[in-house]
């Protein structure tokens, strides 16, 4: 593997016209510099510099292959540069999937405030309470009302709220049955059943 940085000492070398004036001015000495150039030399069994005394000059194969190298670390400076302005702003698209519920009472909201503090971020949302395949489907989140822990899987969980359950019975009903101490008991007694795509749960 090419170490890049080979390519920007000869690079500084040839801006500099020589070994003396570009390890002053990165602040390293002539004789790294010079051991680097060679080791590069003889990875590519190609004379780049012609070094003398009195004499500094690249060769013709070097001076095409310093016009690749300029080319290669200007991309490479724009690639950071780039990481650099998406941490400073970030930007991109972000693809939700949130059931109905869920996404009106809770994360609307949120998202408002999302949006306003992140205009370059556009979110795609999918209202849907079916199961989704957060990978194939191309999703970034999926936002449930669940228990943990997920099933086998790469993907990673969060618990973003907790709710307690409870169960709750009108007055009236023990007036015709008896109070329930024990959960067999809850089989005689009439039940609602609340029910989506994935689940359903019954109750009295």
């Amino acid at each position: 593997m090419q170490d890049l940085n080979d390519l920007y000492y000869f690079v500084q070398v040839v801006d500099h016209g020589g070994f003396a004036p570009a390890g002053r001015a990165l602040g390293i000495p002539k004789s790294k510099l010079s051991r680097r150039i060679i080791q590069l030399e003889e990875r590519l069994a190609t004379r780049l510099i012609h070094r003398s005394t009195r004499r500094f000059s690249v060769t013709e194969l070097g001076q095409a292959y310093y016009r690749h190298c300029v080319a290669m670390l200007v991309e490479a400076e724009a690639a950071e540069e780039l990481i650099e302005r998406n941490h400073a702003q970030p930007r991109g698209t972000v693809r939700l999937s949130c059931s109905p519920s869920v996404l009106h009472y809770l994360i609307t909201p949120l998202l408002v405030r999302f949006m306003s503090h992140c205009p370059h971020v556009n979110v795609q949302v999918e209202a849907t309470s079916r199961r989704v395949d957060v990978i194939k489907e191309g999703f970034d989140l999926a936002i449930r009302i669940r228990f943990p822990p997920l099933e086998d899987s790469d993907l990673t969980m969060k618990v973003l709220a907790s709710s307690p359950q409870r169960l709750m019975a009108a007055p009236g009903l023990f007036e015709r049955y008896p109070a329930p101490r024990t959960p067999p008991i809850f089989e005689s007694c009439p039940a609602w059943i609340s029910s989506n795509t994935t689940s359903s749960m019954s109750g009295t």
